[in-house]
């Protein structure tokens, strides 16, 4: 699976790693924030940059109860540079045509009524911002 098999649809691409705290923290909410928008044709994407790949970040959240997320791997962080990512957690708001929309440094409370009302406009079907 990559962003691109994700064309056509708003994205909510969050970068993180299993050492990162607040990424951790924020888990929760992504996953919930995926459901609040299950049906407005648009996904959010965990991209871990842990080096050890799938091997490490399988586990982990199995061991946290995290599912219903998609996760990518970027373990050479090639995703992270060619974004200007430059800490963790990273969250970017990607419309249907690809293009980028909002970011986000640090972590966010995404399923937050008033965020999710946010992601909604910025990057759903009638994006209006």
């Amino acid at each position: 699976m990559t962003i691109s098999d994700f064309k056509g649809q708003g994205v909510v691409l969050n970068f993180w790693a299993t050492w990162c705290v607040p990424c951790i923290k924020e888990m929760p909410a992504l996953v919930h924030l995926k459901e609040l928008l299950s049906e407005d044709n648009i996904t959010v994407l965990a991209l871990s940059e842990d080096r050890g790949g799938t091997k490490k970040v399988i586990p982990f959240f199995k061991k946290l109860g995290i599912e219903g997320l998609d996760v990518l791997i970027d373990k050479r962080g090639k995703v992270a540079r060619k974004s200007g990512v430059r800490g963790l957690p990273v969250t970017i708001l990607i419309d249907a045509e690809g293009l980028e929309r909002g970011r986000v440094t640090g972590i966010a409370q995404w399923d937050n009524p008033d965020v999710v009302d946010f992601v909604r406009r910025c990057i759903g079907p009638k994006n209006t911002l």
